[in-house]
């Protein structure tokens, strides 16, 4: 029987991801959640709260591997602690996977920062680990956009330079991890084009059909992004991986699924 890998925000936009495609390789996954949910397909739900916490060794015992996908806008370098903390106290420590951002060490918002402050309790954990830093996802592009169209003027942060990435290819990347051997900082993910949010703004418009004045505005504290700070950078190996689904893909999918407006 293979051991079950734990999925830590598996109900999210990631973690649901992760979830299904570790079950599409014949896994069974345990997820932690802070609400009961029914055991459904090889996936079974463990109430519990990382940020207090809470159920975190049951959730934990006998598994494999863990891919961290829970993150909120704060408290997650208290619920990273928490989680290293029971796995260090299991018998066998498991593998843990951990998704960060590209950009967290050049970038100074504060979510940023919590995400540093994850990075190096995991590396500084003594478990075995591997990390993965990623570009911002294509939802939240989708989301901000999409509200921002109803406007007869879009104003967007000018220079903002990005290359955001559609999450199914960031977990297919998160799966692979899980289930190799741990790899420390492994090269970052990125999506397959380097654009600007303005770019990405006018590509949604020409998708729904919209007509819309787009204003740049600038906007304090993008140096560094301008700058490229959120991009992929130079890898140890050269290469510069990327996701394979564009923007394009992503709005196509998404816009079959619920109107644009």
């Amino acid at each position: 029987m293979t051991s079950p890998i734990l999925v830590t925000g598996g109900t999210g936009t990631l973690g649901r991801l992760v979830v299904r495609r570790l079950r599409d390789a014949g896994h069974p996954v345990r997820v932690l959640s802070r609400r009961a949910r029914e055991a459904a397909d090889g996936v079974t739900f463990l109430t519990g709260d990382l940020v207090r916490g809470e159920g975190i060794e049951p959730a934990l015992a006998g598994v494999t591997a863990i891919v961290h996908c829970a993150s909120d806008k704060k408290g997650d370098d208290v619920a990273t602690g928490n989680l290293v903390r029971a796995a260090q106290a299991q018998a066998v420590p498991p593998h843990l996977v951990y998704p960060s951002i590209v950009g967290v060490d050049a970038v100074s918002f504060g979510y940023f920062q919590s995400k540093r402050e994850c990075e190096r309790i995991v590396s500084e954990s003594g478990l075995p680990w591997t990390m993965l830093r990623v570009t911002q996802f294509y939802d939240l592009v989708y989301r901000g956009t999409r509200k921002l169209a109803r406007l007869p003027v879009i104003p967007v942060p000018a220079g903002f330079r990005c290359q955001p990435i559609d999450p199914a290819d960031v977990a297919t990347r998160l799966v692979e991890l899980a289930l190799g051997a741990p790899a420390g900082r492994v090269p970052d993910l990125g999506g397959p084009d380097v654009t600007s949010w303005e770019d990405l703004t006018r590509r949604y418009l020409r998708a729904t059909n919209r007509r819309r004045a787009i204003l740049p505005l600038w906007m304090p504290g993008l140096g560094k992004i301008k700058a490229g700070g959120l991009l992929v950078g130079d890898q140890p190996d050269g290469g510069i991986p990327a996701g394979r689904r564009t923007w394009e893909d992503f709005l196509s999918e998404r816009l079959n699924e619920q109107p644009a407006n």
